[in-house]
């Protein structure tokens, strides 16, 4: 069962309670992340994307766009909320002005038409790969934790991702995804 429906995070008591198991760096305080390593999977674990995300898109959005200094753009993508930066970001050796979060993370709005040549750099393998398509990803990490005294088994998985998309023409969509599903 994912913990995804519709693109929204559902939070359960079961989860707010669970411990990480992750061992990447914690981050309690959604303003103290970097963005460029969020995007790029490399030091943030699951409860800090989602609490940078429930920041992001809660009742305190103003001050975190503010604090980042991101404005939203107008998407046709339902699946995405797309920003405009207002400083570039590095991210994977290239800079974008443009991001957009989907349900599980991040993803920089790169202006490289072909994504082979990211994908082939970070070591994702594409499982879609069609002259208008293309879906790659490379795991980061994949963990079990079974809670105590239930049957309940976590499955926490981060994954490194690079895309296509028909609502970005001559855009690749590079980032992370940070999910937790109860299995």
């Amino acid at each position: 069962m994912s913990l995804y429906r519709n693109g929204t995070l559902l939070l359960t008591a079961l989860l707010l309670g669970a411990q990480p198991v992750y061992a990447a760096t914690a981050e309690k305080d959604p303003s103290k992340i970097n963005l460029a390593r969020l995007i790029e999977c490399t030091t943030y674990d699951v409860p800090s994307y989602n609490e940078f995300g429930m920041w992001l898109t809660g009742p305190e959005s103003a001050i975190a766009m503010k604090q980042f200094g991101i404005t939203e753009l107008p998407s046709s993508n339902p699946l995405l909320r797309e920003f405009q930066l207002a400083e570039p970001v590095s991210v994977f050796g290239r800079q974008t002005s443009r991001i957009a979060f989907a349900s599980s993370g991040p993803l920089a709005v790169l202006d490289e038409p072909d994504p082979h040549p990211l994908a082939k750099t970070l070591g994702v393998t594409a499982t879609i790969d069609q002259p208008n398509k293309f879906l790659g990803a490379k795991e980061i990490l994949s963990s079990r934790e079974q809670l105590e005294n239930s049957d309940t088994v976590l499955h926490t998985l981060i994954t490194l991702n690079v895309s296509t998309d028909d609502s970005h023409p001559g855009k690749t969509l590079a980032g992370c995804s940070y999910s937790i599903e109860v299995e």
